[in-house]
């Protein structure tokens, strides 16, 4: 996949781009079928365990289901495609390494918001910038809780800023813009791909429809 110079000018300039149905039908179709294995799994687990949260992850309503790609091949294969290769090369240089990988899933109908945070502020100490790739794994659209992008400049922040966060009661999210900006909602079909740096801040709404709501974020 070409990368523009515009697409990375904007990069550097806002913290993010947007690359429309960028994987192939292959990549799509295996990553849902594998989204569906951990979500039942992970489901089987809570039960078993008798809880209906989990630090951030809420039973039928909200998970993150992380670093699952070592154990699948189809999430390896993903991974290590041609498209985030490209993705990857033109962002950080030819020397990148695999840091995070985890499904993000919205339940129908009372999937729950995600506040506004940058990806670096749940590392717990200073590091420098990384890259996330956020897939869509479905159509994603204002009613089933798209994410949200704030620009460099929105957020009156430099690329390298770091913000403190702060846990907020009930959900157990970390919070680190406060400001009225709503920010730009990403409104791409299932395949595309938000590209953009872990000091981005991002936020997502609650899923209202009565289908899941699925994306993969690689980092």
């Amino acid at each position: 996949m070409k990368i523009t110079v515009e697409q990375i000018q904007q990069f550097r300039e806002k913290g993010y781009f947007i690359l429309e149905r960028a994987m192939t039908d292959a990549h799509l179709e295996g990553l849902r079928a594998e989204c569906q294995r951990y979500v039942d799994k992970f489901e089987r687990e809570m039960e078993a365990k008798g809880v209906t949260s989990q630090g951030i992850n809420h039973y039928k309503t909200r998970y993150f289901i992380s670093n699952r790609g070592n154990e699948s091949p189809i999430i390896t294969d993903f991974l290590f495609s041609e498209v985030m290769a490209d993705v990857t090369r033109a962002t950080l240089g030819d020397n990148v390494y695999l840091f995070n990988e985890q499904y993000v899933v919205k339940a129908a109908e009372k999937g729950t918001k995600f506040a506004w945070h940058q990806d670096s502020g749940y590392i717990g100490h200073y590091h420098r910038p990384y890259l996330s790739c956020w897939c869509a794994l479905d159509d994603m659209r204002v009613e089933n809780g798209t994410i949200y992008v704030l620009s460099y400049e929105e957020a009156g922040m430099t690329a390298d800023d770091l913000f403190d966060h702060v846990v907020e009661a009930g959900t157990n999210d970390k919070v680190g813009y406060h400001g009225p900006n709503p920010g730009t909602p990403c409104l791409v079909p299932a395949g595309s791909i938000v590209v953009f740096s872990s000091r981005t801040f991002h936020r997502s709404g609650p899923n209202t429809t009565d289908q899941m709501r699925r994306s993969y974020l690689a980092q």
